[in-house]
């Protein structure tokens, strides 16, 4: 299986060291997000990678060579002249991507300690057009799931704004974990050119596709913020 990891965005919470670096090379305990993910991910057996870049995207392609790739197949996917979100990203990258094999999309600047074993066994065998790995942790947009865990809506918590699929009677309201398992069919579905959130691909999708949620309550950090990393750091070594 190959993964996507999203690394071309800009980091603006990350400032000052987005000011002169890309977000996935911000350091916990010394060690940078990118290279965390990519032997997170080598744990559960994916070894052929591709990575979006943009913001200081020169850095990352220097790095990964000055470390072999960290023994990985890498494929770079250069987003130099615009950066295109997580939607247009994906689209972009669709001729490394679009190969017949379901993949694993992961955005750099998360650091967890999920088992991808089960999410990657549940979206097999249930045939899932998309998994999205959900906790119910705090953030200001959750994702709405029905009792069988099928994606139904999304809701703003903050301003109250929603995209509902069916009448909410009851929705079970958990966040996104920046994870999630894709069927390439996907490549033939997306509506949207140029710059666009997946997320709103996902919620145009939900009504006639099978996107479930895979819950979780493993550990998972957002390393978006400098206090982020402080707390991050608490946990991975």
């Amino acid at each position: 299986m190959k993964a996507l990891i999203f690394a071309a965005g800009k980091g603006t919470r990350l400032k000052p060291f987005t000011d002169h670096h890309p977000k996935a090379l911000a350091l916990v305990n010394g060690i940078p997000l990118l290279e965390r993910n990519i032997k997170y991910l080598q744990g559960f057996g994916i070894n052929d990678f591709v990575i979006n870049v943009h913001h200081f995207g020169e850095q990352i392609i220097s790095f990964l060579k000055a470390h072999d790739n960290f023994g990985a197949t890498i494929e770079i996917s250069d987003e130099k002249n615009e950066l295109l979100e997580t939607g247009g990203g994906l689209l972009y990258a669709r001729r490394l991507l679009d190969l017949g094999e379901d993949f694993l999309i992961m955005n750099a600047d998360i650091l967890t300690d999920l088992d991808l074993n089960p999410l990657l066994k549940f979206h097999r065998e249930e045939k899932v057009f998309v998994t999205l790995a959900v906790s119910n942790r705090k953030s200001s947009r959750k994702l709405l799931f029905d009792e069988k865990m099928v994606l139904k809506g999304w809701r703003n918590v903050e301003t109250g704004e929603q995209r509902l699929a069916a009448f909410d009677d009851g929705f079970n309201a958990l966040a996104f974990s920046g994870i999630h398992c894709v069927n390439p069919a996907i490549f033939n579905k997306i509506k949207r050119t140029g710059k666009f959130s997946i997320m709103e691909e996902y919620l145009d999708l939900m009504m006639t596709e099978k996107i479930r949620g895979y819950e979780h309550s493993s550990l998972l950090i957002d390393v978006g913020r400098p206090e982020s990393v402080v707390e991050a750091e608490k946990y991975f070594t």
